[in-house]
């Protein structure tokens, strides 16, 4: 024969005899069992909303991390774009120059070819350098520094020219052939640098005097040193001896400068007993 079992509430179930029968559970068990099992509910609420806080407030935490990087980001790539635009703008801007400067010394080319060249007149352009070679016949006597009538006159056109282009700075160069200077000159002109110096020293004076603003002229001589032809025949030593006028722009002046220094320097010429005028 099976027993059931009724659960305990206000009552219990007791077995006796083989009948079941019902005994009232003590008021004080009743209200101790209820009053646990309302804490433990309760404990296991408050655990839960701890919890919950807690993730809360992570999520609080890293949306705030977040909203931070983005605003962040947000700067960095403004900031981006106008470096961008700044960057294209110089670009731009750098272009504009660069095609102004080349017709700039377009236009100077075709006045100097127009106005100047000739036999004893030469103009070349390379790597943005004009270059106007003036053979020293038509400036100088032979183993003299003053300026000549004809030399003259070409150097006022060459002035007028310049005067108009304030831009541009002026290298002007003298060189020689390779006979040493007479003897009865070397109280003035020890040496073939000195005589190339002295005329290219001239040649800037009367750039100056003529219109040129002294701040963009400079004087350098190379002697018998950067000859563009061959020294051994009197045709190229009559090349050779020459004043090179050489136009620059702003950006190239310091690159210039810079081959210069950097150019090794010959030794001093030798002395030779001929007796043929640079």
């Amino acid at each position: 024969m099976s027993r059931t079992l009724f659960p305990l509430s206000p009552f219990c179930c007791i077995k006796a005899g083989g009948c079941n029968t019902f005994a009232p559970m003590p008021k004080e068990t009743w209200i101790i069992a209820s009053v646990l099992a309302v804490a433990a509910l309760l404990g296991v609420l408050g655990l839960a909303s701890c919890q919950h806080g807690q993730e809360l407030e992570q999520a609080r935490a890293e949306l705030a991390e977040a909203r931070t990087a983005a605003a962040r980001n947000q700067a960095e790539s403004e900031a981006a774009k106008e470096k961008l635009a700044e960057t294209q703008s110089n670009v731009e801007q750098l272009r504009a120059e660069k095609e102004i400067a080349a017709q700039t010394h377009k236009t100077l080319e075709d006045e100097m070819r127009s106005a100047l060249e000739s036999k004893d007149v030469t103009i070349s352009q390379l790597q943005g350098k004009l270059t106007v070679n003036i053979l020293d016949r038509v400036l100088f006597d032979s183993g003299e520094a003053d300026l000549k009538p004809d030399g003259a006159a070409v150097l006022r056109k060459v002035a007028t020219i310049l005067a108009q282009h304030s831009n541009l700075k002026v290298h002007v160069i003298g060189h020689t052939g390779n006979v040493p200077i007479k003897a009865a000159a070397r109280n003035r002109f020890p040496s073939n640098w000195e005589l190339s110096t002295a005329r290219a020293t001239a040649a800037v004076r009367f750039l100056s005097e003529n219109g040129v603003d002294s701040r963009r002229l400079g004087a350098v001589g190379y002697g018998e040193f950067r000859p563009v032809a061959d020294n051994a025949t009197a045709e190229g030593r009559a090349r050779n001896r020459r004043i090179a006028i050489t136009i620059l722009s702003e950006e190239l002046v310091g690159a210039d400068a810079a081959s210069t220094v950097t150019t090794n320097s010959p030794a001093l010429p030798v002395l030779r007993p001929a007796a043929t005028n640079n």
